[in-house]
């Protein structure tokens, strides 16, 4: 281990973050590992925040980029409904974001995905990459762990899914981002929004399915030394 590390050398920071549509809605997805470099400083962090009550924002890259972003958002939003009387669209949101990310680039490292529900488009998802750009996507992928998981969505994703189809298929990627993705980890956090709402839920990491060659967790070391060792992938 190197003891004489340059501790002002820029951090590598990683997550997975998801947004996807579906007949009705939207589901946001993210795992909640903060990391600095190969230092997990977070394992249980909430990357999805709320801009009103029917968008919301995934975020990935700098935490402290992405939280002021979100904060700046959120209170112009506030100010655009006192004004109009009504709820913000998602697309105002997301193109609010895009402002902000655009203006800023030289100064932001951040990444993020703005999902919401409104009256007059129902479920929209807006894909804000690095640098300001703004692309309206059926599903949206990001963080280090999105590299990972390009050709499993372009085989899984549908056009028409349920709710539920879209809630699994989040849960499921996010899983396997953690399996491959080492600064992606901990639980899952989904939040689906619709017509009705918002629903947020919550998935522990011993819930999570296994891919691989994942050791299934254990309460103890003393567990884990004395399980056996895993059975080799049948191919």
């Amino acid at each position: 281990m190197d003891l004489n590390m340059d501790l002002n050398a820029p951090h590598s920071m990683g997550t997975t973050i998801i947004g996807v549509t579906y007949n009705g809605g939207v589901v946001l997805g993210a795992d909640s590992r903060t990391s600095t470099g190969v230092y997990v400083a977070n394992r249980a962090s909430d990357k999805i925040t709320k801009l009103t009550d029917n968008v919301y924002v995934c975020r990935s890259g700098s935490a402290a980029d992405s939280q002021i972003v979100s904060d700046y958002v959120r209170h112009f939003l506030h100010q655009h409904t006192i004004q109009l009387g009504q709820p913000a669209t998602v697309k105002v949101a997301a193109n609010l974001v895009r402002l902000l990310a655009y203006n800023n680039k030289d100064m932001l490292q951040t990444g993020l995905i703005v999902g919401g529900w409104d009256k007059y488009e129902g479920g929209r998802i807006y894909g804000i990459p690095l640098g300001g750009t703004i692309i309206e996507q059926p599903f949206a992928i990001g963080g280090s762990g999105s590299s990972y998981l390009y050709g499993f969505f372009d085989q899984a994703w549908k056009e028409g899914m349920t709710r539920d189809e879209a809630e699994q298929l989040v849960v499921k990627a996010v899983s396997l981002a953690i399996a491959r993705d080492g600064a992606s980890g901990g639980v899952v956090r989904t939040v689906t929004i619709n017509s009705e709402g918002v629903t947020r839920k919550f998935y522990p990491g011993d819930q999570l399915p296994l891919w691989h060659e994942e050791l299934e967790p254990k309460n103890s070391l003393l567990d884990a030394l004395n399980a056996s060792s895993p059975e080799p992938m049948n191919i």
